[in-house]
């Protein structure tokens, strides 16, 4: 199979839904075999499913579980001879309050599978990686926000938590180069999945109004600029942050 990924592994989270499912459909596309990772087995089953070519995989993963990452790297090696090479880290979640209103418990909850997942996925993945001897040529991604950068009300817990990823994005960059390993990070804007399908109408106007675009952006324009820093055709792209809103400001 031809494509700009074709005969690469990858292995993306929060795969059962959103950017995650579009991004493993656009990799399948390409030509990558995609281990489908997400909490929902149901759904990164459903994932796969949809998938062009064969021998893909689903997993039901928990990103904050270190246990739980390193049993499904077992199950990817179980299953194919060598590691990943490709990682999307796509987990996260949304607990929305006002500041005051805030609890521990949802800032806890949104930093540890936001950020702290991607750092748990991309360590253990990394170290595979390295172990079989296949870094030169690996690439990472991980899905940030633009309201990292912006900030959004209502969202204190979320936009720290995506600022972090972007800040672990360029130190992992300084660390990982020597492995031949690259890792950066795509911020979306406004994108209509089921995280935002809950958010009131009045909301959405206010948000469209601000986008350049003057739309929402859809899961497939993600997915084609992942897939865009999974392949060599970005190969001097590493550490970077990219925009990817519609010109939201």
């Amino acid at each position: 199979m031809s494509g700009i990924v074709a005969g690469k592994l990858a292995f993306v989270t929060g795969a059962g839904s959103g950017i995650g499912r579009a991004v493993c459909q656009k990799l399948a596309k390409e030509g990558a075999t995609v281990v489908a990772a997400d909490l929902n087995a149901k759904r990164a089953s459903e994932t796969v499913a949809l998938l062009e070519g064969s021998d893909h995989l689903s997993l039901a993963v928990d990103v904050v579980s270190p246990n739980s990452i390193n049993e499904a790297f077992v199950s990817v090696l179980q299953h194919y001879p060598k590691p990943p090479t490709l990682v999307v880290n796509s987990a996260g979640i949304t607990r929305d309050n006002y500041f005051l209103k805030l609890s521990e418990t949802d800032y806890d909850q949104v930093l540890d599978v936001n950020l702290k997942g991607t750092f748990l996925v991309t360590q253990i993945a990394v170290k595979a990686m390295i172990n079989a001897e296949v870094s030169n040529g690996g690439s990472v991604v991980n899905l940030a926000s633009i309201v990292g950068k912006l900030g959004n009300l209502g969202q204190s817990n979320y936009c720290a938590s995506k600022a972090g990823v972007e800040g672990f994005t360029r130190g992992a960059c300084i660390d990982l180069a020597k492995f031949g390993v690259r890792i950066n990070a795509v911020l979306p804007g406004f994108i209509r999945t089921q995280m935002t399908d809950i958010v009131p109408e009045h909301i959405k106007t206010i948000l469209i109004a601000k986008t350049a675009a003057g739309r929402m952006g859809t899961p497939d324009e993600i997915a084609e600029v992942v897939a865009f820093l999974c392949s060599n055709k970005s190969s001097f792209v590493n550490g970077a942050s990219i925009d990817v809103t519609g010109g939201f400001f």
